[in-house]
């Protein structure tokens, strides 16, 4: 019996689909924190348990107890302190995956700090308006180049930014030393008081159009991870889950924190500066996970590689989340390593919404069946319940288990009032300091999620496209992704982005843009021949008019395909010309 994860979950183990989603319920605490009650629980417990097991490039492993991140988080924590940190206020962490993202993570939780994750990528123009609109008062970095040109740059325009800190040995004048701060800091803490309903995570969501939002959880959202990771991921007890993400991105906390420490698992870190599939295959046979979850993008490479050549047999769960996984890939990976890919949904603002869940069988191509707690309904524009084989918009209702009604959200939208009570763990409260965006997405007790689908006899769900995505022509309605698996059956295809471009006469048409496999060369004979495949394999109308080769597609450090930078590059071609 896992001692931790029976504090928050009455019933562990359900017979069926059925008795999980109708039966699985989750204790909240008033003063929940994750640090606390989870991480100095498990050192408490079983000091010596693996927390993490680590390895990079240079193929260094190491490996690290619960012990040793408690003592390391707490050291840390009075460090914060030390340097002025203290609760409500806003740190911002750019870190890849070095063993600093974890320790830090605890060490804010401990001192209810507000900790907003960001990935590398991010440029000086990024880093000046994440900075202003959230207030950072500290920011912790990586001592990689380019980024610390890209700060340099930006901080003379940040308002609030008082102090900077590196992690690693290229330390710029001025910059604090972040690991000598930890090192000389006490490692004897007192619990600090936060309570659940304090905001502890903010992320970034660009959505489709407009500036980023300011996706804001409270200290409940571990606890909403805990169906992520133990009724999806299927993560086991002491052993190893590898989720392959920078700690930039939400699924971070969907796949390398929280839900898998809840429950016990050791998390294994790939800490990659450019994913390479020989290097991501190399590191799963060091890290040996019983469980992976990786995404999409990963496994349309994987699957053009030497598979049978690596040893899979210690994988008892694969899994894939952030963008569809097209049913061809799905079959091409099953054939070569015997295991199937579960699919998940959510997004920054949840945790997992719905997933081919531990009892569910695989049908490639959907994201399985909604998750408990969750009310999840497919809605039409008139906010009606859409039938069987119609196209809604995913939402989450107020008909749901513990579900509130909208509240409004004061300046700093993070008081008492907000959207998801702390009683509803895994939604987030609202875009932070944005009344306007957050009431358009939450109406009457129902948050619109903007991700269209719809609803097979059997009950299961299959992705559309974001509402923005989902392209128009002549009257018909076309979902991206469906034309996106078509393509991906072509064997000239390595991957592939579906997008809609304008047209005078039918408002829209299909355009894709793809990345050709090895031995393969763009040609007229090559786009006919495309175009006359989708018309077979699918609806006649939703072929690709437009069809663009390129090298490579824009991608985020995640793997997701950056359709919106597609559309914007062609839009830009359109109005230049």
């Amino acid at each position: 019996m896992n001692e931790i994860l029976s504090r928050y979950c009455p019933q562990i183990e359900f017979d069926s689909y059925e008795d999980f989603y109708n039966n699985y319920s989750c204790n909240v605490p008033d003063n929940f924190n994750f640090a606390y009650d989870v991480v100095d629980e498990w050192a408490k417990l079983q000091p010596q348990k693996l927390a993490l097991l680590w390895t990079d490039d240079t193929e260094v492993m190491k490996s690290y107890s619960f012990a040793q991140i408690k003592c390391l988080s707490d050291k840390a924590a009075n460090a914060f302190i030390s340097l002025g940190i203290k609760k409500g206020d806003v740190v911002k962490l750019i870190l890849k995956q070095r063993l600093e993202v974890w320790v830090l993570m605890c060490a804010l939780s401990k001192i209810g700090a507000i900790c907003i994750p960001g990935t590398y990528q991010l440029t000086s123009k990024d880093l000046e308006y994440r900075c202003n609109i959230a207030d950072v008062k500290l920011l912790i970095t990586v001592d990689d180049n380019e980024l610390l040109e890209n700060i340099a740059v930006a901080l003379p325009n940040c308002k609030k930014l008082e102090k900077i800190a590196v992690v690693g040995s290229n330390i710029p004048v001025g910059y604090l030393d972040m690991r000598a701060e930890i090192e000389k800091a006490s490692d004897v803490l007192d619990r600090i008081q936060t309570a659940t309903k304090d905001p502890m995570l903010i992320y970034f969501s660009s959505g489709t159009t407009g500036m980023p939002k300011m996706v804001i959880h409270n200290h409940s959202l571990p606890l909403g991870h805990i169906v992520t990771a133990k009724y999806w991921h299927c993560v086991e007890d002491n052993g190893v889950h590898l989720t392959q993400t920078d700690s930039g991105w939400a699924k971070f906390a969907w796949g390398k924190i929280y839900g898998q420490w809840i429950c016990g698992a050791a998390i294994g870190v790939y800490d990659t500066e450019k994913f390479v599939p020989k290097g991501m295959l190399d590191a799963i046979q060091r890290l040996r996970p019983v469980t992976l979850c990786v995404p999409a993008t990963v496994f349309r490479y994987l699957i053009k590689e030497d598979l049978c050549a690596y040893d899979f047999s210690f994988i008892n769960r694969t899994s894939v989340a952030g963008e569809p996984l097209s049913p061809e890939v799905y079959k091409k990976f099953k054939e070569l390593t015997r295991l199937e890919i579960c699919e998940g949904f959510g997004q920054s603002e949840t945790s997992v919404m719905a997933a081919v869940f531990k009892w569910l069988a695989v049908k490639p191509g959907s994201m399985g069946k909604p998750a408990p707690l969750f009310d999840l309904k497919l809605l039409d524009e008139e906010g009606r319940h859409c039938d069987e084989g119609i196209v809604g918009n995913m939402s989450i209702t107020k008909a749901g288990k513990n579900m509130y009604e909208t509240s409004r959200i004061g300046d700093s939208g993070i008081g008492d009032s907000g959207i998801g009570d702390s009683n509803f763990p895994g939604l987030f409260r609202g875009y932070w300091r944005d009344e306007d965006v957050t009431a358009k997405s939450w109406s009457g007790g129902t948050y619109r999620t903007g991700d269209m689908a719809w609803r097979d006899d059997d009950g299961y769900l299959w992705f559309v496209g974001r509402n923005d995505d989902v392209i128009k022509c002549s009257g018909y309605r076309i979902g991206p992704f469906e034309v996106e698996s078509a393509l991906m059956e072509h064997p000239s295809v390595l991957e592939c982005a579906v997008t809609a471009a304008e047209d005078p006469m039918r408002g829209q048409i299909v355009k894709a843009t793809v990345v050709l496999a090895r031995g393969f060369q763009p040609s007229d004979e090559l786009i006919r021949e495309l175009q006359n495949h989708v018309k077979r394999v699918t609806a006649p109308y939703k072929y690709p008019r437009i069809i663009e080769f390129v090298p490579e597609l824009p991608k985020t450090i995640s793997g997701k395909i950056k359709r919106m930078e597609i559309r914007r590059k062609d839009s830009d071609i359109k109005t230049s010309s």
